[in-house]
Parts: structure tokens; C-alpha cells; sequence
């Protein structure tokens, strides 16, 4: 188990001074990244050999929001590998022992094959650096009720800016998406989105979307959890309206449930 400090910085907080999930997301990143550079990998390395690691599926849950100025804590360990290719990562953050959020990573290790990156079986002096922990895990979306609603969909064209050190857009980018997706809906229901707080979030990645695609975010209601949380899906499209991500959002809409719920169609 590797533990490192984390500050989320002010670029990620909003109106009402508390961090986004995607800025989360981005934490949990940095943790992931300091626990490979702990134990000798750092992304220089991962660079020199022509390697690195490609997010596959990633769930976070939120045991309550991050205010900026906070000295958190990030721990990390691996708790799976498979076949040397598929690294399963829990992080969690922390402040001092309370927790914040949690968050399971599924990482394909991948290698540079005439060009393009493809999944590929780590060296054995990577996968050594990483010996499997059980510390808990995995994290799982809460149960929720299903229900269905109509379709709302919008459409851009991706940034140069997005772009992460392998070319496409990094993976947390896909939740700032698909939040903006609920938050077009809820400003067309005259609901402030800002008031909107993060319980979960899961996203599994189908492929890639780089600067300058053709991108397309669906969104509709997908159920309600006991608490009365809200869950949506976000059917995310890139080049060729191929599926490049699928991501699913459970969220606390405090006083505003009812009216979003007739928004969405349900």
C-alpha cells in the first residue's frame, strides 16, 4: 500500500466551492501515477519502454465532497492482475482517517505494435512492482430502482486541449461530459446544476476519441436508487458514431428530483 498527499487545486471547484467528480477523477489519477513512481515507474520509464496503462472500466463513490485547502491523502494497491495485461487499482482519499471518496481502476497494460498501441503482457520487472494487496475493494454503483426516460443528446467537436500524453482525450474528461449532459437538461427544467451533488459515477471505456472528433454525449434516466438518488447513462460517441464510452451517473438533486425526473421523461 502506497500513501501520498493530495491537494485538488482551485480550477476544480465550483460555484458552490466544492471540487467536481471529474476533478476527483483527476485525484484519483495523480494517486494512481505517485504509487507507480513510488515503486520505480515513473511516466518517464513507462515512456523509455514504449509502454504504459489505458483506462478499461473505472467506479468512484463519494462518501461526501472535497472543499478546496484540504490535505488529503491518497492510498493506492494493486488488488488483481490478470494475465499480466489487466492491473486492477483501488484508491482511496482521505482526510486523516475519514474518508472522501473511493474509487476502483481497471488498467490494460499496453504496448506500441507498428505504431499503434495494443494490449500487451507487462515485463516481468513491471509486474513485480506491483504485488497484489487486499485491502477491500472492489467499489460498486449503489442499487437503484430502473426506469426509463427520453433520449437528450448534444454534440461537439473535440478539443486539441483534451489531449493527454498518449494523443486521445484523458478519462476523466468523459465524466466532466457527462455531467454537462444532465446539467443541459437540467437547465432546460429551469433546475440549477449547480446544485447537483456527486454520489457514484462508472465509466467503461469501448474506445478512443482524439482532438478533432466528432463527438456526441446521449443522456437519459436509467433509474432511482432508495435514497432518491437520480442515475442516468451517458451513451458517449465518437468518430463514426462509434460507442466510445459508456458512463452511468448517480446524483442528489436536493429539492429538485421531481421536476428533473419529469425533464427526463420518466
Amino acid at each position: 500500500m502506497i500513501e501520498v498527499p493530495i491537494h485538488v487545486p482551485r480550477s476544480a471547484f465550483t460555484p458552490r466551492e466544492v471540487a467536481r467528480a471529474g476533478d476527483v477523477w483527476r485525484a484519483f489519477q495523480e494517486v494512481a501515477v505517485l504509487g507507480s513512481t513510488a515503486v520505480g515507474w515513473p511516466p518517464e520509464r513507462y515512456r523509455a519502454d514504449g509502454v504504459n496503462f489505458m483506462m478499461r472500466r473505472m467506479v468512484v463513490h463519494h462518501a461526501r465532497e472535497v472543499v478546496y485547502g484540504e490535505a488529503l491523502r491518497g492510498v493506492t494497491w494493486p488488488r488483481l492482475i490478470r494475465r499480466g495485461t489487466l492491473f486492477h487499482r483501488e484508491c482511496r482519499l482521505q482526510l486523516g482517517t475519514e474518508p472522501v471518496a473511493a474509487a476502483s481502476q481497471e488498467w490494460v497494460h499496453i504496448g506500441s505494435v507498428d505504431g499503434a498501441y495494443r494490449a500487451l503482457r507487462a515485463s516481468a520487472a513491471l509486474e513485480a512492482a506491483f504485488p497484489v494487496e487486499d485491502h477491500g475493494g472492489p467499489v460498486s454503483l449503489p442499487a437503484a430502482e430502473p426506469r426509463e426516460g427520453a433520449a437528450h443528446d448534444f454534440t461537439f467537436t473535440s478539443w486539441e486541449t483534451w489531449a493527454d500524453p498518449l494523443g486521445h482525450v484523458n478519462h476523466p474528461v468523459y465524466v466532466d461530459w457527462a455531467d454537462e449532459g444532465l446539467a443541459r437538461v437540467m437547465r432546460a427544467a429551469e433546475r440549477d446544476p449547480v446544485a447537483r451533488v456527486a454520489v457514484a459515477e462508472e465509466v467503461r471505456f469501448r474506445g478512443g476519441v482524439g482532438p478533432g472528433d466528432a463527438v456526441r454525449v446521449g443522456t437519459r434516466l436509467a433509474g432511482v436508487t432508495p435514497e432518491g438518488h437520480i442515475v442516468t447513462e451517458h451513451a458517449i460517441e465518437g468518430p463514426g458514431d462509434a460507442l466510445a464510452a459508456r458512463a452511468t451517473l448517480v446524483r442528489s438533486l436536493p429539492g429538485q428530483g421531481e421536476r428533473l425526473m419529469a425533464a427526463l421523461g420518466a
